[in-house]
């Protein structure tokens, strides 16, 4: 691969997770991206190798960062193999590099990715074969360069895995709850709240701490991927160590020390609450959070005056199922009422049935997953007495 001049830009897509993609083009357009489109689970953009290197390290709602370089169409698998082929390997991987594919396929005349996968790298292998007598091997748990192929109705699309591991192993997180919430989820779930880093936030159910990492991540202006030291594109044969360095140190720069914002946490499990902070302590930012207690959210109260509640509390799917789920929404709904008034509630839940059980009347829903379960982040402004002032405000 030829060298790019560092102020040369490219096109790039960033995917995410259904339900973030504004967010995620909100966070590529303060990096200063040109031509953002957002697409389905997927934002496209422009921009140079900086910029490349600085989105993997700081999209908080980004899962990948891939490079396009090539698109097609295949009508058969012969097709497919001779186009694909017809590339010019060499500039992206040796003979002695691990290579894996991950193929989408949709809406197109091949029926299993799994295939498209294979017909792709005996191309790519072929190739290699021919021109050296030797050949690249597959590595699926941890190559050396990973490709990234989309066909959409026999359109395929190439592209380079700039970031290896996905972007939600941020690399802090050293023990886990039965079911943790997703990095990039919690991360996409904080900048929805509309929470301003400023106000005080409480996350009474907090588990292994993901939420509280976030904030405090995001308070602090921490870029996520600090922890991280390893990214596809130092794998590539255009690798600017230089420029990463730069790009690292930049970001080292830019971190708040000062922002005084209070974060809370809790949980009813002192395993739970240990492994939070922990994690907390890992990422060197338990200065930042407030020290964790063990407490049942029904003696819950709120830490200051006003502030931003938000919490995952479990749905039934993995964890709870001895729990009654309806009796547990209701606890939440009547604790907010009591002890969280004029406080503002954001709870993501995959239990949208349950959830009814809260009883009251949110001022956003929004529409998520978490995986495979559909899901929404329920917004609440509580507030003291009769709601006589609140009729007739228009709603978020």
């Amino acid at each position: 691969m030829a060298a790019p001049k560092v102020n040369q830009n490219f096109n790039m897509t960033a995917t995410t997770m259904a339900g973030l993609e504004e967010v995620l083009a909100q966070e590529l357009t303060d990096l200063g991206a040109k031509y953002v489109k957002v697409g389905v689970r997927a934002v496209t953009f422009s921009g140079n190798q900086y910029l490349l290197y600085q989105a993997n390290l700081w999209c908080r709602t980004a899962i990948r960062i891939l490079k396009p370089f090539a698109q097609f169409k295949a009508r058969d698998e012969k097709e497919l193999y001779l186009k694909v082929r017809e590339q010019d390997w060499s500039q992206f991987m040796g003979v002695n590099d691990t290579f894996a594919i991950n193929a989408v396929v949709s809406r197109s005349t091949f029926e299993h990715s799994l295939y498209v996968s294979q017909l792709t790298k005996d191309a790519i292998v072929d190739q290699f074969r021919d021109a050296t007598g030797q050949r690249p091997s597959i590595d699926v748990a941890t190559p050396d360069i990973r490709i990234n192929l989309h066909m959409h109705e026999n359109i395929v699309s190439l592209a380079l895995d700039s970031s290896g591991d996905s972007l939600h192993r941020r690399g802090y997180r050293q023990q886990t709850n039965v079911a943790p919430l997703n990095e990039v989820l919690a991360a996409g779930i904080l900048l929805l709240s509309g929470w301003d880093k400023k106000t005080t936030l409480y996350d009474p159910m907090c588990g292994s701490g993901t939420f509280l990492t976030e904030a405090a991540l995001l308070a602090h202006n921490i870029a996520p991927g600090m922890y991280r030291r390893d990214y596809g594109f130092m794998r590539w044969p255009d690798y600017d160590a230089n420029l990463y360095n730069r790009v690292y140190q930049d970001a080292l720069a830019l971190e708040d020390t000062e922002n005084d914002v209070k974060i809370y946490g809790s949980d009813i499990d002192p395993d739970f609450v240990e492994a939070a902070q922990n994690n907390l302590a890992f990422a060197e930012i338990d200065q930042y959070v407030q020290p964790l207690q063990v407490l049942d959210f029904a003696k819950a109260t709120k830490p200051t005056e006003k502030g931003l509640l938000i919490m995952n509390p479990p749905y039934g799917e993995r964890i709870g199922r001895d729990t009654d789920m309806d009796e547990l929404y209701k606890l939440i709904g009547d604790t907010l009422k009591s002890n969280f008034q004029d406080w503002d509630a954001c709870i993501f839940t995959g239990n949208l049935e349950a959830a009814k059980r809260i009883g009251l009347k949110p001022s956003r829903r929004i529409p998520l997953y978490n995986g495979p379960i559909e899901s929404r982040l329920f917004k609440y402004e509580l507030y003291s007495g009769t709601r006589k002032e609140k009729e007739g405000a228009p709603a978020e």
